[in-house]
């Protein structure tokens, strides 16, 4: 993705202060790395920060939106209302995500295309940190590529015996999917005791693709000509009067969020973060373009309502005279609800598969210091369950009869848990060492209970590993304005019910079934950082990676019961069966260039290739999503009251040679020659009218290009015309 991105913001906010003149140290202050506040010199592994200023600049729509913007983060999407984060060529389940703490992966998540990341709002963030590379050491499994942290806003406690009191309101609209988004968040507090609440709620319409021609590409594609609509309990081909207009694509969100603090004396606090998202029926759009003959395969493909619920408590120690100078223990619970919907074309049968998963976790974490050593270590805990119902409804009658599940409809538990140490050792002023270590036990069981859908050769998934992992670390500054570093580390990823045990249709006639023999997927990761900071205005970062993927699970043909097909939904399809295979490889670069050209002007660059393939006796097979070639450029004037911004994005060509062919790239839904490069042109603009009101505006997509990004199933918006209008008391 190319961005240039050109800015002014005001000069009356002390963010604003901090932008103009800024100069670049390598002191910034990071959290996520080892959970706890540390100079960005001291790390040896590439992290990324978004803060609240850049989030509400950047007017997002959805939180894979925002760290789509980083411009070193991948995002594919198969319907409007999703997001799979993709970062060094690890996607979904092999991602971790986590919010204020609290992992959001559980038992369920997928190696496919992930959504989960918008049942986040990003209207109440503060900070988003991404590390890149593997992060098992300290966060355990599914931290092959990398960890997205999200930090939502705080409560504020009063200063000098004066209440805290801050109100924050934002509306949103934009042309492009009818979109409205109103926000409020309010901050009350005393000298002990704050409360923050949040509310966003936001209805998208149908998203409008662009309607421009390419230039990298000579025809079109990923139109809408057609669609399926139900009249007087028949099913119909509709024909679309806009064929850019991505008919039942549109879905409304909405997000709640109520967090206290509790000040207890100087070195203790105590912390209750409350969250919930909800959203309605959201269509899976690629599936609702699937043809079959003359028309379509499906009249109805929807999620249900995508609901999170996350409750955690926390307790945090902080005295710089005692023996431990920092302790933190976190207490949460989650309930995620979720849904698959679908009836075919002409069909009264409509098949419901409901997924019902709750999970409990527990991290108790300790910081020591000791004189120039930096200690950390800790325990964490997680415990997942996962009820699975299915059943098909005559929506002509009203008859309901049992259906097969997408997982095992018996019991199935996941239980991970570790101890962890990382260490930073300050050997010289110019040289700095970091280590750290992982041990743990995963288990995982899954039973079948009615097995007369599929003659199973069992009707128990059991599953026990050892974990482990490490990582050793050298960061040298020869001089004040230069960091090198070099890192050593590993990654795991223990296989979840997702991986073991579902059985469903990943594609027309191609069903995956069970595989009790996974193993844990592991990494071994080598990265060289090279940062360069110019006469204090402008910072160059570069990232070289090369990492060796073993016992990868890739999806891929199977026999079942010695069979390479079976009967599945009234149709024969292929087998294919989630499998360790013998190993793949990934590298790739980093760049990433920040000047401050003058008082006004900031300009940013950031550029990222990554190559993967799967070793074979023969020739090397292409590793799914891996990414095509991604740039992002900026360009930022701040003055005064007025704040604007122009930018570029930019991917290469993903050539269909390059795919993994029947797994998760999804070329059905790509050219005859793959997807195609493209190039957008995006302006922002805003004011400060008053002290407390601002307006924005901005066009994205300013050509109304036609693309599609890789491995999507959906058009990405064409031109939207956007306005805002923020309060902040």
């Amino acid at each position: 993705m190319l961005i240039l991105s050109y800015q002014i913001v005001s000069a009356q906010s002390s963010d604003t202060d901090t932008s103009q003149n800024k100069k670049y140290t390598l002191q910034e202050v990071v959290f996520s790395v080892n959970k706890t506040e540390e100079a960005k010199r001291t790390v040896a592994q590439q992290i990324q920060v978004i803060d609240a200023k850049e989030i509400a600049n950047l007017q997002s729509q959805s939180t894979a939106d925002l760290v789509a913007n980083s411009g070193n983060v991948f995002i594919q999407k198969s319907q409007a209302g999703g997001g799979s984060v993709s970062i060094r060529g690890f996607e979904a389940n092999r991602t971790l995500l986590v919010i204020d703490g609290v992992r959001m992966n559980n038992l369920i998540y997928r190696a496919g295309h992930l959504q989960n990341i918008v049942t986040t709002d990003n209207n109440s963030l503060d900070r988003v940190e991404i590390l890149f590379g593997p992060s098992s050491t300290v966060y355990g499994s599914d931290a092959l590529g990398g960890v997205v942290q999200l930090y939502t806003k705080k409560p504020t406690l009063g200063a000098e015996g004066k209440k805290a009191f801050k109100v924050n309101f934002l509306s949103r609209v934009g042309s492009v999917n009818n979109e409205l988004t109103n926000h409020l968040d309010v901050t009350i507090g005393g000298r002990n005791f704050a409360s923050l609440t949040s509310l966003t709620y936001s209805m998208f319409g149908d998203v409008k693709g662009g309607a421009n021609q390419n230039p990298f590409y000579t025809g079109k594609y990923g139109e809408r000509p057609i669609y399926a609509e139900r009249f007087n309990g028949k099913d119909s081909i509709v024909a679309n009067s806009n064929r850019y207009k991505q008919v039942q694509s549109g879905f409304t969100q909405y997000d709640l969020m109520q967090k206290f603090l509790y000040q207890q004396n100087s070195h203790l606090s105590h912390g209750l973060n409350l969250q919930f998202s909800s959203s309605s029926d959201i269509p899976r759009y690629d599936r609702l373009t699937d043809p079959a003959g003359k028309g379509l395969k499906y009249s109805e493909w929807y999620y249900g309502p995508q609901t999170r619920l996350l409750a955690a408590y926390d307790l945090n120690y902080k005295n710089a005279d005692s023996k431990i100078q920092g302790v933190h223990l976190g207490v949460n619970y989650q309930k995620i609800i979720e849904s698959r919907h679908t009836r075919r074309f002409g069909k009264d049968n409509l098949q419901h598969r409901n997924e019902n998963v709750d999970v409990v976790g527990m991290n108790l974490d300790f910081q020591k210091t000791i004189k120039s050593h930096n200690i950390r270590f800790g325990v964490d805990a997680q415990f997942n369950m996962l009820k699975s119902t299915a059943n098909e409804e005559n929506i002509v009658t009203g008859e309901s009869k049992p259906l097969d599940t997408r997982y095992p409809d018996g019991n199935n538990t996941m239980l991970n848990t570790a101890i962890y140490a990382s260490h930073t050792w300050q050997i010289t002023d110019k040289l700095t060492l970091v280590d750290g270590l992982r041990a743990g036990f995963s288990s995982l069981s899954s039973s079948f209970k009615d097995t007369s859908f599929f003659h199973l050769p069992f009707s128990n998934a059991n599953q026990n590993n050892p974990v482990y992992s490490g990582s050793l670390g050298l960061i040298s500054s020869p001089a004040a304005d230069w960091k090198l570093s070099l890192l050593l580390s590993t990654g795991y990823r223990v296989p979840n019910v997702d991986d073991l045990a579902k059985v469903f249709e990943s594609a027309p006639g191609a069903v995956i079934v069970p595989n009790a023999n996974l193993a844990p997927e592991k990494t071994i990761n080598t990265e060289l950082g090279i940062t360069k900071i110019f006469n204090g205005s402008t910072r160059w970062e570069n990232s070289i990676y090369y990492t060796r993927f073993f016992d990868a699970i890739i999806t891929d043909k199977f026999t079942y019961n010695g069979q390479d097909s079976m009967l599945y939904d009234g149709a024969t399809s292929r087998v294919f069966a989630n499998q360790n295979k013998r190993e793949a490889y990934i590298y790739g670069i980093s760049s990433n260039l920040n000047s401050q050209l003058n008082e006004h002007l900031q300009f940013t660059l950031s550029l990222n290739y990554t190559y993967g393939r799967i070793k074979t006796d023969s020739m090397d097979a292409p590793l799914d999503h891996i990414p095509p070639f991604m740039a992002r450029t900026s360009l930022t004037y701040t003055h005064k009251n007025f704040s604007s911004q122009f930018f570029i994005n930019f991917n290469g060509w993903k050539k269909l040679k390059d795919y993994y062919l029947n797994g998760e790239d999804n070329e059905q839904y790509a050219t005859a020659n793959g997807m195609p490069a493209w190039v957008t042109a995006n302006i922002r603009v805003s004011y400060k009218i008053f002290k407390m009101v601002s307006l924005q505006a901005g066009v994205d997509n300013i050509f109304d290009t036609q693309y599609r990004t890789f491995a999507s199933g959906i058009n990405s918006p064409g031109r939207n015309v956007f306005a805002a209008i923020r309060f902040n008391y």
